[in-house]
């Protein structure tokens, strides 16, 4: 196929995503006449008109023309402007998020034999043409993995019930792309939408209260029943298509390397409501779905194998597993199937029989029951021989290949949940329970060195420390209840259903240490008589900020050189999982210098490691918001050193981003799609030299560079006094916390200092006042700095753009960064604060910074303007600018309004709801909260 027809197709496409646009933003105006009379459309349309005027040319008259029209907007029409435009984004998130499964399926199309670039067949291509032998890539399988871990971190605006819709307006404008509609059909559509666009119209965005616990548990589960559950098993597929393709003369089954998991009602950092009991519910609904979506499609294949005996032969297997069966088992809650001659589904029938008896508690024990997932795949494989055995291989590929894949995948506890908690919680149970065997008398006070020979001490005497009879305090207690709830759950749902223990603030090897004794204590690590440990709980260190990972290589191997310690990670398989937060330790240091140090850090526990025997997995927690390491999954995949992926990758997937990924099924595939493709390749690269030569000088500059940063960033965050009073005052923090986007807290404590404040309410108060400054903040200071005006220290910043692709990619997310904040629109926010010198004094600070930033970027870069090298993205920067300005105009003139009232000792719950619509609005307009 030749450019000019992708082109001519390219442009097509673009012509289809205009369409549908302009089809929604029409169906939108109708709504609003409907609803509001010609006056609320002609009000949004002025507003819009004049917002695009001033993005095209500023003009004093014209700005105050729109500042006035916002200011004496009356409130009834104001509520409702702001939820004009709030569902425009909306509807424009819709469109976009369609026309990239339709540019897919158009390059599917029209490519024909070419190969989509990103795609699981040319990263098996490339495979090939480098004389990648079978060998080799059975091992490139048996060590890749990749695990997507969903959290409940509040960074979902929208509620539910919005997003429900959301997905059925998708369906239907995705139905306009149907040639064959007849006239009478797309009226019947565009009525159906109308329909959609005025309930949307009519249903309140905002949550009347916070979830719960258990409200974000089903909400996760919702990405597994409507897509993951059905997509994840077709990746797969396509991974073994393009294996057969390729690699013919080898019989393919590639084990599982691609998986979710889950901390929703695991993670108890900072949220006392997830406490053991939750835990214990959370993990009973993720078997309910899992058995759920098994007896669907046992009932979807009993109707489809009707083969009967009078036709065909069955297995001897066959036949004897439903002898074994009929002996055995008793139909109590599914029919007997009447016709002998039909063995599928007879077989089918005690399958079903044993995936209800799982919830029974009399069965246990019995054959009325799955005892595990490997038996209940025993029974697949059973069907699946026998029909190969009389040549229906169709049927067999079709309804059996699949479900035995989702039963590797999804096993029968559907995801499995990790546990995260404070490190000081586990100090404070750890200071009890000592205290009252009297065997020290206060262990918190111990210095590190007398606390780590105490725990190694311990753990090598099989003794326990803990009896049900002693009075514990109420945290205490809880503390020891989750490690019980995880041994239990283990013995329930088996084994891989909770793995790791994610420890938060890790900052000393007793951190860790006090975990595994937790766990001894509930019989999750033990030490037999002859020497031999059984660990079937791993404490995973997470590391957050700028000084914990300088301090991490260090404590892991203290770890690794203990004894016990090294046995625990001996019996996981010499597989060590280590955590890296993104989220704070940008907060602590910087972007710059949080990407940076956790590079370092990344090479430094990788080498400790290799040094002990030990595989590293790496568990990247990564926000979705550009200040919390946000970017594509397949790019934060190559983002990372290849011999750094060795033991397999962990990583993030929350809020906003769960949503945009995963609520669509063309979406979520080509994600993980991606994601596999990078993971083949960066397994490659680590197989082979780096075709880019890295000077070693280049990472001695970043480190100069990376401390200029941090030192100019803690300057203005940490250091300045008057820092907090501006922030606090110019972006609208407060009011995010009365969102209800979740249920945790937004601070790990009752306080007012920074350093309590958690990361994504930080990170979303800044993207709503448009300033991004987590971001971008203080890099201009450290590029300058190297460069110092010095025409060759130029030219080297250029070569490491080039030809280093952490400082590329670094480059690039600041880029994607200052084109998204609007130092404009940000002196309206900096507007509200009080002190006039702390206000003039600060903006011109980070204004200075912003010019410096831009300026060394497009000289680094060699562009005309930011975001050059990503036209469609630059593009569709621009086009929403015009219509999240005046969301952000008015959020200032709410915040304003509400906070004077609320300095009188009055509210307004009409103009918080206000303030709260608009916050969604613009959350909608940037496609970014936390």
């Amino acid at each position: 196929m030749t450019d000019l027809t992708l082109t001519a197709n390219k442009a097509n496409s673009n012509n289809l995503l205009r369409r549908d646009v302009r089809f929604l933003g029409n169906i939108l105006g109708e709504v609003l006449v409907h609803q509001g009379g010609n006056e609320l459309l002609n009000i949004v349309e002025k507003i819009r008109e004049l917002s695009k005027s001033m993005r095209a040319v500023f003009l004093p008259e014209l700005y105050d023309e729109f500042k006035q029209l916002i200011n004496t907007l009356n409130p009834e029409i104001r509520h409702q402007v702001i939820r004009a435009f709030a569902i425009y984004f909306q509807l424009v998130n819709i469109a976009e998020q369609n026309h990239r499964i339709r540019r897919k399926r158009d390059y599917e199309r029209s490519a024909g034999e070419t190969v989509q670039p990103g795609s699981i067949e040319s990263s098996i291509l490339e495979l090939k043409e480098r004389k990648v032998s079978e060998e080799e890539l059975n091992e490139i399988f048996s060590s890749i993995s990749l695990e997507l871990v969903m959290t409940a971190h509040p960074t979902e605006a929208m509620r539910r019930a919005i997003l429900d819709i959301h997905k059925r307006i998708a369906d239907d404008v995705m139905m306009l792309d149907n040639p064959t509609l007849t006239y009478r059909e797309r009226q019947q559509l565009r009525d159906k939408l109308l329909n959609e666009v005025i309930t949307l119209w009519q249903t309140d965005e905002l949550r009347d209260r916070k979830p719960t616990v258990l409200d974000e548990v089903r909400n996760g589960l919702y990405y597994f029943n409507e897509t993951l559950f059905d997509v994840l098993p077709e990746v797969y597929q396509e991974l073994e298509r393009c294996l057969d393709k390729y690699y013919p003369s080898h019989q393919w089954h590639v084990p599982t390397y691609l998986r979710f998991g889950s901390w929703i009602g695991g993670d108890r950092d900072g949220n006392p409501s997830v406490v053991a009991s939750v835990t214990k519910e959370t993990l009973r609904m993720h078997r309910g779905l899992a058995l759920h979506k098994y007896e669907e499609r046992l009932k979807d294949i009993m109707r489809a194998l009707s083969f009967s005996t009078t036709i065909v032969q069955i297995s001897d297997e066959l036949k004897a597993s439903i002898e074994e069966d009929q002996k055995n088992i008793t139909l109590r809650y599914v029919p007997t199937w009447l016709n002998d001659k039909e063995p599928y589904r007879i077989k089918l029938s005690f399958m079903l029989e044993k995936l209800r008896g799982i919830v029974d508690e009399s069965t246990e024990g019995t054959p009325q029951r799955y005892s595990s997932v490997r038996e209940f795949i025993d029974d697949l494989q059973v069907i699946d021989r026998s029909l190969r055995h009389h040549f229906a291989d169709y049927a067999a590929d079709t309804h059996i290949k699949k479900l035995i894949r989702q039963a590797e995948l999804f096993g029968f506890h559907m995801a499995t949940l990790d546990i995260r908690q404070h490190s000081k919680e586990h100090e404070n149970a750890m200071t009890e329970i000592l205290a009252n065997m009297n065997i020290v008398e206060d262990y918190s006070t111990l210095p590190e060195e007398e606390k780590i020979e105490l725990l190694n001490r311990l753990l090598n005497d099989p003794r326990p420390l803990t009896s049900s009879y002693v009075n514990y305090s109420e945290s205490t207690k809880e503390c020891l209840d989750v490690y019980h709830v995880v041994y239990e759950a283990q013995q329930e749902f088996g084994v891989n259903c909770i793995t790791s223990y994610l420890i938060s603030m890790a900052q000393g090897a007793s951190d860790v240490l006090e975990v595994m004794l937790l766990s001894k204590e509930a019989g999750l690590f033990q030490k037999s008589q002859d020497g031999s440990v059984t660990c079937t709980l791993q404490a995973v260190p997470l590391f957050e900020t700028i000084d914990d990972l300088h301090a991490a290589p260090g404590i892991m191997k203290t770890l690794f050189d203990l004894p016990i310690y090294r046995e625990g990670v001996k019996a996981m398989n010499d597989l060590q999982e280590i955590m890296l937060g993104y989220s704070d330790s940008n907060k602590d240091g910087g972007m710059l210098t949080a990407n940076w140090e956790l590079q370092v850090a990344l090479k430094s526990l990788t080498a400790v490691a290799q040094e002990s025997g030990v595989k590293l997995k790496f568990f990247h927690g990564r926000g979705g918001a550009l200040g919390r390491g946000g970017m594509p999954l397949n790019r934060s995949i190559m983002a990372q050193p290849p011999h750094t992926i060795g033991g397999g990758i962990k990583i993030t997937e929350q809020g906003e981003v769960l949503s945009s990924r995963y609520s669509v099924q063309g979406i979520a595939y080509r994600s993980l799609e991606q994601a596999t493709s990078a993971l083949l390749q960066a397994a490659l690269m680590a197989r082979t030299p780096e075709t880019k030569h890295v000077d070693p000088q280049w990472e001695q500059w970043m480190v100069t560079i990376s401390e200029t940063a941090q030192e100019k960033y803690q300057d203005l965050i940490f250091r300045d006094p008057d820092f907090l009073t501006y922030f606090k005052e110019s972006t609208p923090l407060p009011e995010i916390g009365e969102l209800n986007i979740g249920s945790r807290p937004s601070k790990r404590k009752n306080s007012d200092r920074f350093e309590d404040l958690r990361a994504i309410p930080w990170v979303f108060a800044w993207t709503q006042s448009r300033y991004l400054l987590p971001a971008w903040y203080a890099a201009g200071t450290a590029l300058q700095s190297f460069y110092s005006n010095e025409p060759e220290k130029m030219t080297i910043l250029k070569q490491m753009y080039e030809n280093y692709p952490f400082f590329a990619s670094m480059i690039d997310n600041l880029q994607m960064a200052l084109a998204k904040a609007d130092l404009v629109i940000a002196k309206e926010y900096a507007a509200m604060i009080k002190d006039g010198t702390i206000r003039d004094r600060i903006f011109s600070c980070i204004e200075q910074e912003y010019e410096l930033t831009s300026s060394l970027l497009l000289e680094i870069t060699g562009q005309q303007e930011i975001l050059d090298n990503v036209p469609v993205i630059q593009e569709s920067i621009k086009l929403r600018n015009p219509y999240v300005d005046p969301l952000s105009y008015m959020q200032v003139q709410l915040l304003s309004e509400l906070r004077t009232l609320r300095e009188e000792g009055q509210d307004d719950p009409d103009l918080l709801r206000e303030v709260l619509l608009t916050i969604n609005g613009i959350a909608s307009g940037l496609r970014n909260t936390g």
